[in-house]
C-alpha cells in the first residue's frame, strides 16, 4: 500500500523545514506543543508548513546538546513508540543489573546420573556458546542418563502482547532455556534439510517441523507446544555432549529440579556481558532479547518465576522513579504492541539517560539511532553529532500514517537535518 500524496507532500514539508531550521536558524526558547517558536522574531512562514504537515498522531522534538529545545510540536502525546522502546528497556537493565551483568546457565547431577539444566533467560544462548559449554562441562561427566531441562524461572507459557503466530523471527516466543532465539535457520539440498548455519547442527525436532511445512529453506519458529523448545535446547545440549565424549543414553524431558537429590556440577556465566547484549539488541533490533532482558529484570526486582506483569510494573517504577516519566504505559519490552504508549518528551527523557551507552546504537555518519516500524507507524529517536563533537536528540513519532512507506520518510527526514550544519 502506498503513503497517501498529501501525507508524502506534509512529510517532504518536514523535510524541508527541518534543513532551514538546522541551517540558520536557533529557537531555544520554543514552547514543546503547537507553537514551535516563541520570541520577537517574526514566525517565518516554512514553521507554519511544517506545523500543518504534522499529523494529529505525530511527534517530532528537536534538542540541543543542553536540553534546550529548538522544535517541538505534540510532544505530550502518548504515542506508539515501536522498536525505539527498546533504548528504555536498555536503560531498565543496566540500572537493575549493572553493565557487566552476565547471563547463566545452571547444571545439576543426581545419583541415577540424570543431568538438570536451569536456564535463566540468557538471550544468547547460542550454538558456539552451548558448544563452548559442553567442552567444559564434557570431561566433569562420565556418563548421562536422562538429560531434564528446567525452564521454570520463568512462567509459563508467556504472551507477549503484540506477537503473532507466524514464521516469523520476531514473532519467536521467550522462555528461561531457550536457543538460538527459538528460530532454526535451514536450506534443503538434494531434497534433505540441512542447517544455514555451520556453527549450527540439524537435529530431530527441527527435521520433523521443516518437512512440515514443505519449505525449501528460510527459518522456522520453535514454540511452547509440545515442549519444542525445550526439546530443540536439549537436542542441542545432547549433540554437543557427545561430540565432546560424553552421550546421552537416556532421554530428553522438561522437569524441574530435584533439590533434594540434585547436586549443583557447574554454573556457566554467558561470554557475553549485558552490555554486549544491549549491542546485540539494537544492532538487530530483536524482539526475543528485548523480553528475555525485561523479563530477567523483572524476577531480579520481584522474584521469580519471572512474568509481564511484573516486569512491567517494575519498568513503570523505574521510569517514573528515576527518569520522571509521566506518560509511559507498556506492556512488554521490545516495541512490537500497539498498546504501548510513551510521548516524545518522555523519551527525550531516555535520551539524556541513554547518551552514555549511545556509541551502542546503530550509526550512519554522524548519527546515533533507533528505528520502529509497525503497519502504519513509523518512529525513530537517536542523537545527531555536530562538528564541535556535540550531541543533538531527536524524537520522530509518526502515527498518523496508514501507509507502508513512512519509514523511508523517515529516513529522508534525518538524512536531511544530519546534513544541514547547525
Amino acid at each position: 500500500m502506498n503513503v497517501p500524496q498529501t501525507y508524502n507532500r506534509h512529510l517532504a514539508t518536514i523535510v524541508s523545514c527541518l534543513t532551514i531550521l538546522f541551517s540558520g536558524y536557533s529557537f531555544a526558547t520554543a514552547p514543546q506543543q503547537s507553537t514551535p517558536i516563541a520570541n520577537t522574531r517574526k514566525v517565518p512562514s516554512f514553521i507554519a508548513a511544517m506545523d500543518a504537515g504534522i499529523g494529529p498522531n505525530d511527534a517530532v522534538l528537536l534538542a540541543g546538546p543542553d536540553g534546550d529545545i529548538i522544535y517541538s510540536k505534540h510532544a505530550d502525546k502518548p504515542l506508539t513508540p515501536a522498536s525505539t522502546l527498546k533504548l528504555l528497556t536498555a536503560l531498565f537493565a543496566f540500572h537493575h543489573l549493572g553493565s557487566d551483568f552476565r547471563f547463566q546457565t545452571e547444571f545439576f547431577q543426581d545419583a541415577d546420573g540424570n543431568i538438570y539444566i536451569k536456564g535463566y533467560g540468557d538471550p544468547l544462548l547460542i550454538s558456539e556458546e552451548i558448544e563452548w559449554i559442553c567442552s567444559v562441562l564434557g570431561p566433569k561427566i562420565e556418563k548421562i542418563n536422562n538429560l531434564f531441562l528446567d525452564d521454570l524461572y520463568f512462567r509459563q507459557p508467556i504472551m507477549i502482547p503484540g506477537i503473532k503466530n507466524s514464521a516469523e523471527p520476531y514473532d519467536a516466543p521467550n522462555g528461561a532455556l531457550c536457543v538460538n532465539f527459538n528460530t532454526v535457520f535451514f536450506r534443503t539440498v538434494d531434497g534433505i534439510a540441512q542447517s544455514a548455519e555451520k556453527q549450527t547442527p540439524i537435529l530431530p525436532l527441527a527435521i520433523a517441523k521443516i518437512r512440515k511445512t514443505r519449505l525449501k529453506q528460510g527459518r522456522i519458529i520453535l514454540s511452547h507446544s509440545r515442549n519444542e523448545i525445550l526439546q530443540y535446547a536439549g537436542e542441542m545440549f545432547q549433540y554437543f555432549l557427545k561430540a565432546h565424549g560424553t552421550p546421552v543414553l537416556g532421554e530428553i524431558h522438561p522437569k524441574g529440579i530435584d533439590g533434594r537429590s540434585a547436586q549443583k556440577i557447574f554454573k556457566h556465566r554467558s561470554r557475553h556481558t549485558l552490555e554486549r547484549v544491549v549491542a546485540k539488541l539494537l544492532e538487530f533490533s530483536n524482539n526475543f532479547i528485548a523480553n528475555q532482558v525485561l523479563l530477567t529484570v523483572g524476577a531480579e526486582v520481584h522474584g521469580p518465576p519471572a512474568g509481564l506483569n511484573k516486569a512491567a510494573a517494575a519498568m513503570h517504577r523505574y521510569a517514573a522513579d528515576v527518569l520522571n516519566m509521566t506518560t509511559l504505559e507498556i506492556v512488554e519490552g521490545s516495541g512490537i504492541s500497539r498498546r504501548n504508549k510513551i510521548s516524545a518528551n518522555d523519551m527525550l527523557s531516555v535520551l539524556k539517560a541513554f547518551e552514555p551507552h549511545h556509541r551502542l546504537m546503530r550509526r550512519n555518519g554522524n548519527e546515533w539511532y533507533k528505528t520502529g516500524t509497525l503497519d502504519g507507524i513509523s518512529t525513530r529517536a537517536g542523537y545527531i553529532q555536530d562538528d564541535d563533537t556535540r550531541l543533538y536528540k531527536y524524537v520522530v513519532f509518526l502515527n498518523s500514517s496508514s501507509g507502508t512507506n513512512a519509514e523511508l520518510q523517515v529516513n529522508h527526514l534525518i538524512q536531511w537535518v544530519i546534513n544541514s550544519k547547525p
